[in-house]
């Protein structure tokens, strides 16, 4: 079992910046791919970004590309998205996940990963 804990969410203005944050614990955290995934009210939760294990390779949706950046510390057991020129957009819960899949594979539709966090709240305002 892993058990991940998302910090680090809150209400910023638009334009500027959150970093977020996921603690694992239990099994071996830098066994696992990392993601972040979003889900705003009324919608579906969509991929945002991901790493895998050794933090080498990264993948992020469109949508975010160039504003947020995913990175871990496997010496903390710790995933961290950085999320700049936030957008009202943007508003939604934030959820990490953990899996021992490729991070291709966390972006397809309907994906479950094995591990996920309890999420945490970013608000935008414009």
């Amino acid at each position: 079992q892993v058990q991940l804990v998302e910090s680090g969410g809150g209400l910023v203005q638009a334009g500027g910046s959150l970093r977020l944050s996921c603690a694992a614990s239990g099994r071996t955290f830098s066994y696992y791919a990392m993601g972040w995934f979003r889900q705003a009210p009324g919608k579906e939760r969509e991929f945002v970004a991901a790493i895998s294990w050794s933090g080498d390779t990264t993948n992020y949706a469109n949508s975010v590309k160039g504003r947020f950046t995913i990175s871990r510390d496997n010496a903390k057991d710790t995933v961290y998205l950085q999320m700049n020129s936030l957008k009202p957009e943007d508003t939604a819960v934030y959820y990490c996940a953990a899996d021992d899949v490729k991070i291709a594979t966390m972006t397809e539709i309907d994906y479950e990963a094995d591990y996920w966090g309890q999420g945490t709240q970013v608000t935008v305002s414009s």
